[in-house]
């Protein structure tokens, strides 16, 4: 049978509170008990092999003293009240340590856990003899208890993690505040370990089920666990990821510590204590305690890992410039809204389409143009693949499509008859109204069907299912044309051609851009062309700017072609007086 002793030091360190920082939750009730019983100290004592240790403090410097002739020690064996009304007086503790050090009065309550083990004391002391009322004994025994509550509040729910039974993204919040009290300005750094790729967990649970990840969660917690030791504290935040501060060091010594974890990680496979393979990553971020929240130091330290994963290291360190890339995209994306109700940020420019064979502009297609107001002009390339996969893609589209079909209206009533190209992503497609949304458009700006073409391109519809074929056929029901944007860029563009509901192909442009200069890309070119004629669509060409390109197009029949050669894209006006100078006549 364990030795009793034993047995309340295991529960006692099992609690993970000793050598903790101040917490403010415990500091609230040992101020109340200072007040309660009007003395100038007061403290949650937990009692060690060898030491009281403070957890809290009030009106006391020192954070331990030793054991030996401790009242609170005998609070610990005892698990009773303990009051020593004048130390002085005591035969016991008149040579204490207490003693020596000025304090005469001396009142603790046992902290005991519900299985009975008494970890320690709440205790109140004073520089003069006094007695104790029993109210006030009653009173220490209910701040005892609360200062329990507290302790097993942290520990049993919500800070522990029931899985791998390390402490949890709660406490690793509480630990860092508590920390940053004592030690507020120092300099730490976080470890950010991602076991397995986000990416990978899904297909993981599909294949392996819960049961495997939950394993590979407590395998991987007591690899970590042994590797870091005892020098920092160990966090488990969640779907195979961790967490541990460490004092600061040089780069080159936190990478190989960080990397040392990896390869411990790494040999859980090779001994077969995981049946995948697991490619750990740990991403490092130093910072500073109390200059950054916790989520800002958690979201530093798991971008270094992600940003290390994706350059195929093992470890990295966190980068201010990748950071403000990052940061740059959260902006834009929290600015989409606002930009939306505003008149002067988004807007659109149209990039004439010219007939081969005539020479002259058919139409244009609509362009978005972003003016930021801090950022200044934002390249679509950079904002349009943020959005398109978000909820923001209904609104920008319908913003777009309102607008270019309001401009091929003003131009339908002035005898231009331009058909408005508009730039449309597959999450619209997936939307179960969105071409009923496009045709009421249309019909309040009195618009026929056929002066506009909406452009998706194919590698976006590819597993997009029924759905998106079915608003398809409805806007090609209607009298919509469809375009395949960047036609050849897809993965199946031979075997999904057939099958889409569409009229016209646009070859992407980085086949035209030097197709006057190589054979292959000239064949491959011709080959497309060929391909789609014969399937009964018309093709228009992108990015032509040379003469040379447009010659041979015209030799393989291409139909239509947009590019510099012609018109960069142009504002409304500029487009307008564009078209009376050349788009009119024959072009080239």
């Amino acid at each position: 049978m364990k030795n009793p002793e034993q047995a309340r030091l295991f529960a006692l360190q099992q609690l993970n509170i000793l050598d903790t920082s101040p917490s403010e939750s415990f500091d609230r009730i040992t101020r109340m008990a200072s007040q309660l019983f009007g003395l100038p100290i007061s403290a949650v004592s937990l009692t060690d092999a060898d030491r009281q240790w403070f957890k809290s403090r009030v009106g006391v410097d020192h954070c331990e003293i030793p054991r030996e002739k401790a009242p609170c020690a005998d609070v610990s064996t005892s698990s009773q009240v303990v009051i020593i009304n004048d130390m002085l007086a005591s035969s016991c503790y008149r040579e204490s340590h207490l003693a020596n050090s000025g304090i005469r009065f001396y009142a603790g309550a046992p902290l005991t856990t519900r299985e009975g083990y008494t970890l320690g004391a709440m205790c109140v002391l004073g520089t003069e003899p006094r007695e104790v009322t029993e109210q006030e004994k009653v009173t220490l025994v209910d701040l005892a208890a609360m200062v329990m509550s507290q302790i097993e509040l942290q520990h049993a729910f919500g800070r522990v993690d029931s899985l791998t039974g390390l402490a949890n993204r709660g406490q690793f919040d509480e630990g860092l505040q508590d920390l940053t009290l004592d030690a507020p300005g120092e300099q730490r750094v976080a470890l950010f370990t991602e076991v397995v790729e986000a990416s990978e967990l899904s297909i993981l649970h599909r294949t392996m089920g819960p049961a495997f990840l939950d394993e590979l969660a407590r395998v991987s917690a007591q690899c970590l666990q042994e590797a870091i030791g005892s020098e920092s504290k160990l966090y488990h935040l969640g779907s195979g990821q961790f967490v541990h501060l460490v004092s600061a060091d040089s780069d080159e010594r936190l990478i190989e510590h960080a990397l040392r974890l990896r390869e411990d990680l790494m040999a859980l496979e090779s001994a077969r204590e995981v049946p995948v393979l697991v490619r750990p990553v740990v991403g490092i971020a130093t910072f500073r305690l109390g200059e950054m929240t916790v989520s800002d130091i958690l979201r530093s330290a798991h971008a270094a890992s992600l940003d290390a994963r994706h350059m195929g290291e093992g470890a990295g360190l966190f980068s201010t410039e990748l950071d403000d890339s990052f940061q740059r995209r959260i902006m834009l994306l929290s600015d989409v809204s606002r930009a939306l109700e505003s008149d002067d940020e988004f807007y659109l420019v149209f990039q004439p389409r010219v007939s081969v064979k005539t020479g002259v502009c058919q139409g244009a297609e609509a362009l978005l143009r972003w003016r930021h107001p801090v950022l200044g002009e934002v390249s679509p390339a950079e904002f349009i693949p943020l959005i398109e996969n978000t909820p923001m893609a209904r609104s920008l589209t319908a913003w777009v499509v309102h607008r270019a079909i309001r401009q091929a209206a003003l131009w339908h009533r002035q005898g231009r008859k331009l058909r408005i190209s508009i730039n449309v992503s597959a999450t619209n497609l997936e939307e179960a109204d969105f071409a009923q949304r496009v045709l009421a458009e249309l019909r309040e700006a009195n618009l026929p069907t056929d002066a506009i073409e909406l452009e998706v391109t194919e590698s976006a519809l590819i597993g997009k299912g029924q759905a998106a074929v079915s608003q398809l056929d409805i806007l090609t029901e209607a009298g919509i044309l469809i375009a395949i944007d960047d036609f050849g860029t897809g993965y199946s563009s031979l075997s999904y051609l057939h099958e889409l509901p569409a009229n016209i192909v646009k070859i992407d442009r980085g086949f035209i851009t030097h197709l006057g200069e190589d054979a292959r890309t000239r064949t491959l070119v011709a080959s497309m062309i060929g391909m789609a004629h014969d399937l009964g669509y018309s093709v228009v060409a992108e990015g032509v700017e040379s003469e040379a390109a447009l010659a041979y197009l015209g030799q393989l029949g291409c139909n239509e072609v947009q590019g510099y050669l012609f018109a960069k894209p142009l504002l409304p006006d500029t487009f307008e007086t564009w078209l009376g100078s050349k788009g009119a006549a024959r072009v080239g």
